[in-house]
Formats: C-alpha cells, sequence, structure tokens
C-alpha cells in the first residue's frame, strides 16, 4: 500500500438532505490514500441520509471503524479499539479491509458488533449504519463486485486535494500479502470517469489529485488503456493543478518507461515516482512472489534520474521475510546505498492470516527488529543526504496542509515536503519560498514572496 497507517477522527455537520434522521455517527479510519478514498465516500452517503458526523465519542449514536489490516501492528491497535468500543454498549459498524482480512479476529474481539463491510460495499454504508440502529448484530455486508467508486457521492477531507481510486485490487499474488483479499483482483474504473472526476474537481477549487490504486501501474490491463493514456488526459485538463500518481510496481513501470517518462516531463504530473522493490535479493524476490528483478528495479529508478532531474523516488523494504539470510539482507542494504532513493518506506515483516508467507519458517523477531534498525540508519542518512541537496532550491509551492502553531507545510514539483512559518493564512496558496534546512523527512524554508 501507499502510506503508512494513521488514525483520523472526524466531525462533520450533516448537509443538507431529503430528511433528518438526528443521529450521530463517531468516526475513526485508518489505512492508505486507498481506504481515505472509501472513506469519503462513505461520508457522502452518510452525511446525505441525514446524520451528523461526530469526533466526540460520548455523544454519537453509533460506531464507525474504518479499518486497514496490512500489517499485524495496524490490525492489533484496531483490535484493541474494538474491544473498547464493545464495552461502550454503542451499535459498531466495522468498514475497511479487515473484515476480508481478518474476520473472525473482530467478531472475537466484538462479539456484540452490529455490522461489518468491505472495500466493495462502501455505498452501502448506511444500509449497515440502518442495521445498526435497529439493534441487529454480526450483519454482514459484502459484494461480488466493486461498486464504480468515481461515480459515487464523497466529502472531501482536505478541500483541496481530490483522493481518486483508479481501480480496485491488482494482478499480483505477493506471498506476504492479504491486501489482495480484501480488495481482489484488477477491476479499473472508466478512463471517462476519472478524468471527469478530476476535471469537475478543478472548477470547484481542488489544486492537489491523488490518483491511487493497488498499483497504479497496472491501471487499465483489464479495460484496454493503460497509465500513460490516463495521464495524457488528465494533463489535458485546463487549470493550474498538480497530480501525484499512486504506487506503481516495477513490472508494470518497466514495459510503458518512455510513455512514463513523457507524461511525467508534464509540468502538472509532480515529479515524484513510489516504486517498491521490498528486497535487493533477486531469490528472495522469487520467494516473494514479486515478477521483477533487482537489477530492474536499478534500471527503472537511473532511467528517471536520467530523464526527469530532481524527481523524489520512494521505495518500500520488508525486512526479516521468511529465507531472508543475512547475505540477502547485506544485499538489500547494498541496493539502499546504491539506488540512494529519497524515501525508504520500512517494515519488519509479520505473517497474514491465509498466506503463503506464513506457511514458511520464520525468522526470529529479534533478528527482524535488528535488521529493520540497520536499515532505517542507513535509509535515514541517504534521505538527509538527498534532501541536503535541495538547501538554497528557490521556487513555488503550493501550501496543502496546516502545521503546529505558525508553521505550514507545502508541496513543491517534487512532492518535497516543506514547512513554512507565517501568521498568514496560507491554507490552498501558491508561494515562493527559499529552502533553508533540511531534515530526514522535510524541509524547512523562509517566505520570498507570493505569486499574483
Amino acid at each position: 500500500m501507499e502510506e503508512e497507517s494513521r488514525v483520523e477522527i472526524l466531525d462533520f455537520r450533516c448537509k443538507a438532505s431529503s430528511y433528518k434522521v438526528d443521529r450521530k455517527v463517531y468516526v475513526e479510519s485508518y489505512g492508505c490514500a486507498a481506504n481515505k478514498a472509501d472513506l469519503e465516500i462513505m461520508l457522502g452517503h452518510i452525511l446525505d441520509a441525514g446524520y451528523s458526523v461526530s469526533s466526540n465519542l460520548e455523544e454519537a449514536d453509533i460506531i464507525l471503524i474504518n479499518t486497514c489490516g496490512v500489517k499485524k501492528p495496524t490490525e492489533d491497535r484496531i483490535l484493541n479499539r474494538l474491544r473498547f468500543f464493545d464495552r461502550l454498549n454503542k451499535p459498531v459498524v466495522v468498514a475497511g479491509c479487515l473484515p476480508k482480512i481478518n474476520l473472525r479476529a473482530i467478531m472475537e474481539a466484538a462479539p456484540k458488533v452490529s455490522a461489518v463491510l468491505d472495500p466493495y460495499s462502501i455505498d452501502r454504508v448506511v444500509s449497515a449504519l440502518k442495521a445498526a440502529e435497529n439493534g441487529e448484530r454480526n450483519r454482514i455486508f459484502f459484494s461480488e463486485k466493486p461498486v464504480i467508486k468515481t461515480g459515487q457521492p464523497k466529502i472531501r477531507l482536505n478541500r483541496i486535494i481530490e483522493i481518486i481510486s483508479l481501480s480496485e485490487g491488482c494482478l499480483g499474488a505477493c506471498a506476504y500479502c492479504c491486501v489482495r483479499f480484501a480488495r481482489g483482483t484488477l477491476f479499473s474504473y472508466p478512463k471517462e470517469l476519472i478524468v471527469d472526476r478530476i476535471r469537475r474537481a478543478v472548477s470547484e477549487g481542488v489544486k492537489e489529485i491523488w490518483l491511487t490504486a493497488q498499483d497504479s501501474g497496472a491501471y487499465g490491463l483489464d479495460i484496454g488503456t493503460n497509465l500513460v493514456d490516463l495521464l495524457r488526459d488528465c494533463c489535458s485538463i485546463e487549470g493550474k493543478f498538480f497530480v501525484r500518481v499512486g504506487m506503481m510496481n516495477p513490472n508494470y513501470a518497466i514495459k510503458m518507461l518512455p510513455g512514463l517518462i513523457e507524461v511525467y516531463r508534464s509540468a502538472c504530473i509532480f515529479k515524484f515516482l513510489h516504486l517498491p522493490v521490498q528486497s535487493g535479493d533477486n531469490e528472495v524476490l522469487k520467494m516473494m512472489n514479486r515478477k521483477y528483478t533487482v537489477e530492474e528495479f536499478k534500471s527503472i529508478v537511473e532511467y528517471f534520474r536520467r530523464e526527469i532531474p530532481g524527481i523524489t523516488i520512494a521505495t518500500d523494504i520488508i525486512c526479516g521475510f521468511p529465507g531472508e539470510s543475512r547475505e540477502a539482507f547485506e544485499r538489500t542494504l547494498k541496493l539502499i546505498e546504491d539506488a540512494k532513493p529519497d524515501i525508504v518506506n520500512i517494515s519488519k515483516f509479520f505473517p497474514r492470516p491465509n498466506t503463503p508467507a506464513a506457511k514458511m519458517k520464520q525468522i526470529d523477531s529479534g533478528e527482524i527488529a535488528a535488521r529493520s534498525r540497520l536499515a532505517t540508519e542507513i535509509a535515514n542518512r541517504i534521505s538527509l543526504e538527498r534532501n541536503m541537496r535541495w538547501i538554497g532550491w528557490e521556487g513555488e509551492i503550493l501550501i496543502d496542509e496546516k502545521g503546529s502553531g505558525d508553521s505550514w507545510i507545502g508541496r513543491n514539483y517534487a512532492y518535497k515536503p516543506i514547512v513554512v512559518k507565517s501568521q498568514r493564512e496560507l491554507f490552498g496558496e501558491f508561494i515562493n519560498v527559499k529552502i533553508i534546512g533540511a531534515h530526514v523527512n522535510y524541509l524547512e524554508a523562509k517566505l520570498t514572496s507570493s505569486p499574483p
């Protein structure tokens, strides 16, 4: 998946609707950009039905938790929350990936759960809430195929960011992955609907588009199109906005390199490539059932860096996959040193339910933790070195987030997070800055002037 899981607790008043049910829903959400996109659609349905969304758990009539199950620590955290919610004697609805990944664990943690729904069934969230209101227990809302999400009502969590799911599921069968049980096989949404959604969003003042999927590189392969064609059409839309392309696996990226480079040169595409490698050892990649080699990954990185100067490269590494020898791990460290990704998302391996990797001989957890610490130290050093190269850069950034105090967070053309301080209201503005400091995860800048 694209991002580390984090919790969001939401607060919205009900919109104008055909009726008002005078019920408040407490919403807690975890997970990646795709899960966040699903949440925005569920919120659209919830508010259209006359409910209010409250961040106050005590005043809420119903609890909705949007779950993530990609990593065991996140699952454990969510299950602890479900145990707590179960003791409150309030109706609980569970959405997200976990119901399809580990339904049994949900039912054990919260035996009184009212309803569960999978990612294919987010348009049925109001039915789940009504089941909860009616006192039902253990009601399951699962669907055989996903709803066309690009045509659903939604509420933007950030008024200048539009999150659009390109597709559901993927074409892979990675040995460690349980997300495919929740998201299924590739189901791409129509290109025309995606482009129309972006056009409408831009007309409504959106300035940043997130295109998300389990594998953006596979988009369209089931409907006779591809990611490059989609991005070309996106870049033809009038207006000033940026597009962040979501994670794509190397085996798809390498097949469309010239076209990708062409569209990445467009001014509207963030120069940001999330290319997960997972291991620097080809034998481990085979055991993971990843369909590329280390050499192919490196060739993609080299090609992008040569053709798109300043591009931000992000990748993912799993430490301690079953069968990863010490020598294999050392090759992963060497890959990090050689490829020098700007961002490395490092995960400790945990076996997930019903995956082939769960049946393999496991590596000692202490050894996995030690490998993770070492990889993190190297990755952080390289991230800082890469960020130091930006000191002195001057240019335009888009402020897309409020920081703490008088700080604001913006993104430049390479999607670098840049912190500036100002007592002015800067949210949603394009401003000019000069970078004056570098850290592992962000850059510091001072204001120079705002564009007219």
